[in-house]
Formats: structure tokens, sequence, C-alpha cells
């Protein structure tokens, strides 16, 4: 149990870019999107598709998944680099 608490506190943190213009509201991403972090927002993009939103940022893991499966390339996502901690 111990090892599981570990490896969540190592887990990369990520986040995703959208690119609402792109998009077609498939729901693709929010559909294949291991930690559920996506889902179609209630606003719609030039176009009037239904573009994904980020609500749980901070269970982003920065996979790329979305981005794989995305028909448009219209989203991808990224590992956040850890910043240093200097004196």
């Amino acid at each position: 149990m111990a090892e599981v608490a570990e490896q969540t506190k190592k887990a990369a943190k990520g986040s995703v870019v959208i690119s609402a213009e792109r998009c077609k509201g498939c729901g693709f991403c929010v559909e294949f999107c291991p930690p559920e972090v996506l889902e179609l927002a209630s606003e719609y993009n030039s176009k009037g598709y239904h573009t994904p939103i980020l609500v749980k940022r901070e269970l982003c893991t920065g996979c790329d998944i979305c981005g794989m499966v995305c028909p448009d390339f219209a989203i991808y996502g990224y590992i956040m680099k850890k910043k240093s901690k200097e004196a």
C-alpha cells in the first residue's frame, strides 16, 4: 500500500493544449482520457461545436492519449517540467 502512495507522489503532472477552432466536437478525447479530466464545454466554437475543456487540471498526467485519438489534431497533452528549488 505504501508503494502505491509513493508512486502517486512521483506521478508527473501534465496539461493539455486545445485548439478550439480545429475541434469538431467528436468527444474522442473525453471518452479515451484515462484520468477523466476532460469534458465537452457548454459553449460553442465558431463552427458550432462543443470543444473539450480541462476540468480537473490537478489530475492530468500529460499522457497525450487525447492527442493520439484526435482525428483533427486539435488537442495534445504534455508533461510539465518540475521547477528546481534553488536558493
